[in-house]
């Protein structure tokens, strides 16, 4: 029988066969005291052969992507996916705060293939290409995350903090934020727009877990942030 281990922050939890594993404020995994967060918010159990995450909460989201990449899913309030894979990544946003965790199985389902890359070097999400200035914008916004060592939880820098860490004003981090959200809304990227209070707060959130998730950038590539930098103002978003 397939077994599971998850893995936050360093530390490895052991899931029971018999038993419901629950991630959140209080259960199996508590991660913190963060209010934003649910009691509970994930549960992992064995059923019908397979083992399944379930989102139990009533507001977050949690993207789940396979070890590779290749494969990524929105689990909303309600919603289930099997884990499959031998590693599945997970990681959500609860308030500021960005959440990594990994679900480790012992015999997977399915197997990841690693994608390769374009020979070029750009980045693209289905047929969008990422300009240089739109690549560094996300880079800004997932730096902290990208710079913890393994699984853990990092904040989300505001618009201000990003902008500045660039060299550029707010009003410009704005415009290319709306650019980059607009155009993955467009190849169907969920989480991308939401309602008018919550919108700034939430696209960033979404904007991190899914660049981080589906590898759009890595570590490998904050070394840009340091390089020196073109003019793009007038570079087409």
């Amino acid at each position: 029988m397939t077994t599971v281990t998850v893995e936050f922050a360093g530390e490895y939890f052991p899931v029971d066969p018999d038993a419901v594993f629950t991630v959140g404020r209080e259960g199996n995994l508590e991660l913190d005291d963060n209010l934003f967060l649910h009691r509970s918010f994930l549960e992992i159990a064995n059923s019908d052969g397979l083992w399944w995450l379930t989102n139990v909460g009533s507001r977050l989201t949690a993207t789940v992507t396979d070890s590779a990449g290749g494969v990524q899913a929105w689990l909303a309030p309600g919603a289930r996916l099997p884990l499959v894979f031998e590693r599945t990544t997970v990681v959500f946003t609860a308030g500021p705060t960005t959440y990594e965790l990994t679900v480790h199985a012992s015999e997977p389902t399915f197997v990841a293939t690693r994608r390769e890359s374009d020979s070029d070097g750009a980045s693209t999400i289905g047929d969008v290409p990422l300009t240089e200035s739109q690549k560094l914008l996300i880079l800004a916004l997932a730096e902290p995350q990208l710079r913890r060592d393994g699984t853990g939880m990092s904040e989300i820098p505001t618009s201000a903090k990003a902008a500045q860490r660039l060299g550029w004003t707010v009003t410009r981090f704005n415009r290319k934020l709306d650019n980059v959200c607009d155009k993955l809304d467009r190849v169907g990227v969920p989480g991308m727009r939401g309602g008018q209070r919550s919108f700034a707060t939430n696209r960033r959130a979404r904007l991190v877990e899914h660049a981080v998730a589906s590898r759009l950038v890595t570590r490998h590539d904050l070394a840009l942030l340091d390089a020196p930098q073109s003019d793009a103002e007038g570079e087409l978003d």
